[in-house]
């Protein structure tokens, strides 16, 4: 039996991390006050990520994790192939985490394979009520817009922002 290293490991999801990852989305949108249609809260396919982000290339869903626990995760899909724009997906940490460096380990991660994967630049959507989240996307170069760069994927975000690779 080998013994649990107690070390933070961030690594692509896979279908057993289905569950805790849909479980730790919805928690961290209900304590947000943001488990309410418009959200991901309600997206049909929550439930199974894995597969969404193992049906194509240059998608990928990043989970942290220490002994097993899931701590966090972030994915990055195709959002404008055509002018190479990735989104920022269902990045989330769990509360009680937050302000640990988690989440920045885990967006560092996620940006780090969006420009390995030939994406030109991040767009994603956020909530005004999550301000330490969109200062953290500021820090990371992040700038903000002032709509959606096409439609809005979930129609009750208000934040737009965008980080181009040099």
């Amino acid at each position: 039996m080998s013994t649990p290293t107690h070390e933070e490991v961030i690594r692509p999801m896979t279908a057993a991390d289905d569950a805790p990852v849909a479980a730790l989305i919805r928690e961290c949108l209900k304590a947000a006050d943001l488990d309410r249609p418009g959200t991901v809260y309600f997206d049909a396919g929550l439930d199974h990520l894995s597969q969404f982000y193992g049906a194509k290339p240059n998608r990928n869903y990043f989970v942290a994790t220490r002994d097993g626990q899931v701590l966090g995760g972030v994915g990055i899909a195709e959002y404008d192939p055509t002018h190479g724009v990735a989104e920022l997906q269902k990045f989330y940490v769990h509360g009680k985490l937050q302000g640990h460096g988690i989440g920045k380990r885990l967006l560092r991660h996620a940006l780090d394979y969006a420009q390995q994967a030939g994406y030109q630049s991040v767009y994603l959507e956020t909530y005004h009520t999550l301000k330490t989240a969109v200062h953290v996307y500021q820090e990371f170069g992040f700038t903000s817009l002032s709509g959606p760069l096409v439609t809005a994927q979930h129609q009750l975000m208000d934040q737009f922002l965008l980080k181009k690779f040099a």
